[in-house]
């Protein structure tokens, strides 16, 4: 079981960094360019508050998972 944890963790990590590059890349990068000033708003949320708060949490808790913070007492 604590194999599959640490699997998982890597699982979470690059889920983490897809998440981040989705976001930017699909969300803001777009609304950034549109030209529009309602865009701006949304895509500096999306940039500097949004993206680092999920992809901070799941590479962190995949971090953990990896090192086995999560391992049950043997």
């Amino acid at each position: 079981m604590n194999t599959i944890k640490r699997i998982s963790g890597i699982v979470w990590i690059f889920l983490g960094l897809a998440a981040g590059y989705y976001l930017i890349i699909s969300q803001a990068i777009p609304q950034f360019t549109s030209g529009k000033g309602e865009d701006l708003v949304p895509a500096i949320i999306y940039t500097f508050i949004l993206m680092p708060i999920i992809t901070g949490g799941l590479c962190i808790f995949g971090w953990y998972a990896l090192k086995g913070e999560y391992d049950g007492e043997a």
